[in-house]
């Protein structure tokens, strides 16, 4: 199958593209194979499609542009292996990876427990992603805590795979540019194109991106903590989520006597911060927002290779105001080390703009906390420079005008702006995970610790002082960015307290391990209810569900492209959606957060809908170059009711559905 053959060549052309200090650990080598893979063929199957379409006005661009880049991914594969087995023999050219962990002094034991580990991982991670959206006898189930989000990604997908989506625009609100990070969602369309099922490639995509991210955390706690529990645990740290929310929401329901039934049946992420029931600060963050997990595993990666850097300047014999003026004043501090590898860093991070925005700034800043403790600065300063500039190069490309508006935003989302009241905002939200870092950099020696934890706060600190969308609620990604590599810190600290396995006396060890056990359930607990949050409110009863074989999505498919404009009512997650065709106005939720203005459009639409003045209409329908007009039998359009009778004497019928419910007027 063309798709199977497409994801394997990105496994084989990323292993090419893995710098050497990422071959040597088979958990590091896998991930950054699978996301430098990714970025160069997902790249170059959008670009020569893209070309195809726009230069050459191809009609069929993806089998076109999948055609070259596969045979030409081939091709290149074919001579380097061939090349290399010549010259250093099939042993050489196709390493076993096993050999590299003991070349690196990895004992056999834990080889296997981490293959264990991981291969749990990957079983846990499949069963969720498919138990929140799959198709089963042509239905698509998507569960209610994500379908909100699969909306707009959705009805990109299907734009490439039944659509020609090329210049990309923005399905839920057609006719302009895409404001919206796209290439993740391309690149699943591409593979549906490629005869993957829409489920299984967004699913095997996800379980990728995320798994390998994962892996990349663990390395970095083990190699920063010495330990591999502390990998573990930073995972563990990463699904269930801190807060105190868990146990003041036992605590009232005890008083009011329905503690037990409340437990057993609640469907709804508990809170008592705005918007905490959408589920912000859990794990359902990754299962509906699929993309940020594929941005934070190039992020990852490039911090992994950044923390030779951090720990030379860490390692520094200085002390004080000596070390401190040697970090910033000492030309060795700033002399470059590996401008290859920093120009090499700045354009995984670029290129990812498009796949997940806000990782690629969430990364820059943890970076930016790096460079601080690091020889080599100008490396960061050209990783830094060389990212922005293809960030604005995608966007001068994809976006018309200005891509975000950056302003000052104090505060977040939190209703009392004063310092006090964000704190407690904090507090309420993270429990002790946040504030708790602070009396860990007076206790914590190591420089090295000192590092991360000051570098994962600046997303942080960014998310609560300024805002790039008209939704200051998105800047929650940043938050869990810090989140996600402070985890490393945390799991640091459990292993510390529990201690090593050596003679102690018995009363002391009990108390230290008693001590961890009590601090791993303040940790965890509101995030492992938010899990079971998640089970009850996926499962059966609790999906939405979309006809796959609709003679109605058929007929879109086949009838419009990406010149038509389709004016229909402000749909989330159905049958037009999943046709990929290019609405006037979809929910305006989604186009409004991206950017678009929503309004304008929203009061045009209704005026189509409700007017009798049919001039007033036609004229309104030309200049917004609305191609077809959707009736569905009943609606209503923000709020008015909407009527027929001007749209039917206007412009002629083109489609009815079989019970009639649906009409679709050419204008």
């Amino acid at each position: 199958m063309p798709g199977i053959i497409f994801v394997l060549l990105i496994f084989l052309l990323g292993r090419e593209l893995v710098p050497k200090a990422g071959q040597s650990r088979l958990w590091l080598f896998l991930p950054a194979s699978f996301g430098l893979g990714t970025l160069a063929m997902g790249w170059a199957s959008y670009g020569t499609a893209f070309l195809l379409s726009v230069c050459l006005n191809s009609k069929e661009p993806l089998l076109w542009g999948n055609m070259i880049v596969m045979t030409g991914t081939a091709a290149f594969l074919a001579v380097l292996y061939g090349h290399r087995i010549r010259e250093k023999g099939l042993a050489e050219a196709f390493p076993v990876l096993l050999k590299r962990e003991r070349r690196e002094g990895q004992g056999k034991k834990r080889f296997i427990k981490e293959t264990v580990f991981f291969l749990f991982l990957l079983a846990f991670l499949t069963w969720i992603m498919f138990y929140v959206f799959y198709i089963r006898d042509g239905i698509l189930y998507s569960g209610f805590t994500v379908y909100g989000d699969y909306a707009p990604h959705t009805a990109m997908m299907r734009s490439f795979s039944r659509g020609n989506n090329f210049p990309t625009q923005y399905p839920h609100f057609g006719g302009e540019d895409v404001k919206y990070h796209f290439m993740f969602q391309f690149l699943v369309g591409n593979l549906e194109y490629l005869g993957l099922r829409i489920d299984v490639a967004y699913n095997l995509l996800s379980v990728f991106a995320l798994l390998g991210f994962l892996m990349v955390l663990y390395c970095l706690a083990r190699r920063l903590t010495g330990s591999g529990k502390a990998g573990v645990l930073a995972v563990m740290l990463f699904f269930f989520r801190s807060s105190f929310t868990f146990f003041r929401y036992l605590w009232e329901h005890f008083r009011s006597g329905d503690l037990i039934k409340t437990l057993a049946e609640n469907t709804a992420f508990i809170g008592y911060t705005p918007n905490e029931d959408w589920g912000l600060w859990n794990f359902n963050v990754y299962l509906n927002q699929r993309h940020l997990a594929f941005g934070l595993l190039i992020a990852a990666l490039v911090l992994w290779f950044y923390l030779d850097w951090v720990e030379a300047g860490c390692r520094r014999k200085e002390k004080g105001a000596a070390w401190l003026k040697f970090l910033f004043f000492d030309r060795k501090a700033w002399k470059m080390k590996s401008p290859e590898w920093a120009l090499a860093a700045g354009m995984m991070l670029g290129l990812t703009a498009f796949w997940n925005g806000a990782a690629v700034i969430g990364g820059l800043l943890i970076l930016m906390g790096f460079a601080v403790f690091s020889d080599g600065k100008l490396d960061y300063l050209v990783t830094a420079a060389t990212a922005v500039f293809f960030s604005v190069l995608q966007t001068r490309i994809f976006i018309r005008g200005s891509a975000v508006e950056t302003s000052f935003y104090w505060g977040f989302i939190s209703e009392d702006k004063s310092f006090a009241g964000v704190l407690w905002f904090l507090i309420q939200m993270s429990g002790i995970f946040f504030i708790g870092v602070l009396p860990l950099l007076v206790i914590l020696k190591k420089r090295i610790f000192r590092a991360l934890t000051v570098s994962s706060l600046f997303p942080l600190f960014f998310a609560f002082c300024f805002s790039l969308t008209p939704d200051v609620t998105v800047n929650h990604k940043y938050i869990m960015i810090s989140y996600a590599f402070l985890t490393i810190l945390w799991a640091g600290v459990l292993v510390g307290i529990w201690g090593k396995k050596k003679k102690r006396r018995p009363a002391v060890s009990f108390f230290r391990k008693l001590a961890a056990v009590l601090l791993a359930i303040c940790l965890t607990a509101t995030g492992i209810y938010d899990f079971v949050v998640i089970l009850r409110n996926n499962g059966p009863g609790h999906r939405v569900t979309v006809f796959m074989d609709s003679a109605l999505t058929d007929w879109l498919s086949e009838h419009l492209d990406q010149k038509d404009l389709i004016l229909t009512p402000e749909y989330s997650m159905n049958e037009v959606t999943m046709s990929g065709v290019m609405m006037y106005l979809g929910w305006p939720y989604y186009a409004w957060s991206a950017g678009y203005d929503t309004y304008g459009r929203a009061q045009k639409a209704v005026e189509i809908y409700t007017s009798e003045d049919k001039e007033a209409v036609k004229e309104l329908v030309k200049q917004e170059k609305i191609t077809y007009i959707l009736y569905e039998e009943g609606m209503e359009f923000e709020g008015m009711t909407c009527q027929e009778d001007t749209i039917r004497e206007l412009y002629s019928m083109v489609y009815q559905s079989e019970d009639g419910r649906i009409r679709i007027y050419e204008t």
